[in-house]
Order: structure tokens, then C-alpha cells, then sequence
């Protein structure tokens, strides 16, 4: 029964997970060069990346193709570290009647999901590369001193974005070293789109880490972020979002947890405008933000494009409550003096929960 026939559709309860075995033993198992090889080379197997072999490749390789791609000298050593891997990273599986040189055998491996995680962290370089790259000028002027003097530059796998005229730090935030390495001097682009969607992620509630559950909430502005900004920012406040299972945490400008916000979209659309076009560094002068209510906290975000306004209500878990559009003429100012109904059906909306 589908739900568009107007039936409740049941629905299941997640099974307890399995603890296939402890952290430490786990990671043990990945402390050899031949495992690791291993797990490349199912890696290899599974993308069909097999090139330099004329042979069909398996999708689910057997002992003698896994031994005839490692370099290891005798089947018996092989074997032992193939069984180590058993478990945790692979699986045993049949293999039908796949054959490999010639034989037939009835059993196959495949990653498991933590094994193929590992594989590709491997391909990336995730775990075993550092990658710094030296300053790439950007096109964009600065958000607070609107100077063309933005650079970006990568150190251990971390992206800073600064301005050279106001010595001010506008983020720092990680990028795999894979995206360093392919992109070369584009990789402020990637980087952007990256971070774009890592943040779209946890304002859907989903980490982008560990898939988790994200907790959101506007938060007041921390001492070491306050020294970054001006003065005129500081009564700003940011969103934050948090996973409930590994912690990863991230906070940013409210403006900016918004942009893939419908309402947003389709604004910067109305206007033959995307809202992708500018960085997260920078996504324009057109934003403002202002704090309708402390207790709970509440904040209305507007974003001006050409003789329109769009104005976002936001309460304290960084849900948008209400939208309004309106010419620049009739559009609430940006200092929050004269929304005391929204900033009450902020409130009400807050206090339902």
C-alpha cells in the first residue's frame, strides 16, 4: 500500500546494531602493509579499475585473484593475512562459477562498509597525505573592510580564508587532500562547493561525518570569534550545529546556514541570479541579519536583490519560522526596531515546541 492511497504506512524499528568487534582490535587488523594492500586491491576489483589486466576482473574476487594481484611469495602467508581481514573489512560470499586463470573457486570476498571506507580514505590519501599549498589570490573583496586583498591557502589539509589589508581570518575549515591535489589552484572553488554542501547537510540534520543525527540552535558569539570582527558585528549571533554521535561541530553566520534554503533559491532565481555564484567567504552585501529577541533567542535574516526583499525568521533551533518578501520601500529595516509581531510569532513558535 503506497502512502499517496491515503493509508498510514507501517513503520519499522531500527535492529540493535552489531558490534562486529572492538575499536583496538579493529584498527590492529589494518596494521600491516599486506592487509592494506589487500583492501586496495578489493577496492581496485569493486571500481573495475583493473587496467592493467586483460582478464574479465570479478566483482567479487576470489583467493587466487586477490593472491595473484599482491606480491606476497607463498599462498599459506596470504591466506593468513586475507583472514584477518575477515570480519570487520571483508566478507566471504560466493563466487558462482567466476573464474580466474583458468580456475573455478565457490567463494568470493567483498568489502564491508567500514572496509570500503578505509580503502577509499586510502585512495584519498585522507589518513596518509599532507597537503599545504601557498596563497591563491581570490576575486572577491573582503566582507568587512572591502578591499580586494582575500587569499587562500592550505596548511595540513586546512583551508584559511584571510585578507591581507584587514589581517582578519574570515574561516578555517578542513578539505580532504585529494580536493588539494586534483584541483590544484581552482581548489577555492571546490572548496566552497564542499563546504556548501557539508553545510546544507547538517541544516537537514544529517552529519556529513558519520551520517548522525545534528542538533541545531542560535548561539551568542564566542570571545575568540568576537576579536575577528568589528565592532558593528558583534551583536551578531551564529548558528550552531552539533552531531549527536561523534560530535563534530560546526558554527557559521546565519546567513549562511540559509542559502539552500527554498525560499532563498527560489529569490536569487526570481531575479535570474544564483545564489551558488558567490563564496561562502563572502556571499555579498545584499545579507544583513538582526536579533529580534534574546529569550528565546530569535533572528530575522535579509537578503536584498535589486528592488526586492526577502526577509527569513529563524528561531532558536535554526528553523525558519515565517518569510515575507516586500519592496526595498515597504521591507523592514535591518535593526530589528520594528518587527515586534514577528519577533512574537517567533516566540510563540519557539515556546509550541
Amino acid at each position: 500500500m503506497s502512502a499517496e492511497d491515503g493509508e498510514e504506512l507501517p513503520t519499522a524499528s531500527p535492529e540493535p546494531s552489531d558490534r562486529v568487534s572492538d575499536p583496538s582490535d579493529a584498527f590492529q587488523a589494518l596494521g600491516n602493509e599486506i592487509r592494506m594492500g589487500i583492501l586496495e586491491t578489493m577496492l581496485e576489483f569493486g571500481d573495475g579499475n583493473d587496467t592493467d589486466s586483460t582478464e574479465a576482473t570479478p566483482s567479487t574476487p576470489t583467493f587466487s585473484a586477490l593472491f595473484d594481484a599482491s606480491e606476497v611469495d607463498t599462498t599459506a602467508g596470504f591466506a593468513y593475512h586475507l583472514d584477518e581481514l575477515v570480519g570487520p573489512y571483508l566478507r566471504k560470499v560466493e563466487a558462482g562459477d567466476e573464474a580466474w586463470n583458468g580456475e573455478t573457486e565457490s567463494e568470493g570476498y567483498e568489502l564491508t562498509y567500514a572496509g570500503e571506507r578505509i580503502a577509499r580514505a586510502i585512495a584519498t590519501g585522507t589518513y596518509t597525505q599532507r597537503v599545504d599549498h601557498p596563497p591563491t589570490e581570490l576575486d572577491d573583496d573582503c566582507p568587512f573592510c572591502g578591499r580586494a586583498a582575500l587569499t587562500a591557502q592550505a596548511t595540513d589539509n586546512r583551508v584559511t580564508v584571510s585578507c591581507g589589508h584587514c589581517d582578519r581570518r574570515l574561516l578555517r575549515l578542513g578539505f580532504p587532500p585529494a580536493g588539494l591535489d586534483s584541483h590544484g589552484a581552482a581548489f577555492p572553488a571546490a572548496f566552497d562547493r564542499h563546504h556548501r554542501h557539508r553545510l546544507s547537510l547538517m541544516r537537514d540534520g544529517v552529519c556529513p561525518d558519520c551520517s548522525g543525527a545534528v542538533d541545531a540552535r542560535l548561539a551568542t558569539l564566542s570571545s575568540s570569534t568576537e576579536d575577528l570582527l568589528p565592532a558593528e558585528h558583534t551583536d551578531h549571533v551564529q548558528a550552531e550545529f552539533s552531531c549527536s554521535r561523534c560530535g563534530m561541530t560546526l558554527r557559521a553566520p546565519v546567513a549562511l546556514s540559509l542559502l539552500s534554503h527554498p525560499a532563498v533559491v527560489s529569490f536569487y532565481d526570481d531575479h535570474d541570479r544564483d545564489v551558488r555564484d558567490r563564496p561562502i567567504w563572502n556571499v555579498g552585501h545584499e545579507w544583513a541579519e538582526a536579533v529580534l529577541s534574546e529569550d528565546p533567542l530569535a533572528v530575522r535574516v535579509v537578503v536584498e536583490l535589486d528592488d526586492s526583499v526577502l526577509a527569513l525568521y529563524v528561531d532558536e533551533q535554526v528553523a525558519v519560522v515565517d518569510t515575507q518578501r516586500a519592496s526595498s520601500e515597504t521591507a523592514p529595516s535591518s535593526d530589528g526596531t520594528e518587527t515586534a509581531e514577528t519577533a512574537e510569532s517567533a516566540k510563540e513558535a519557539e515556546t509550541a515546541k
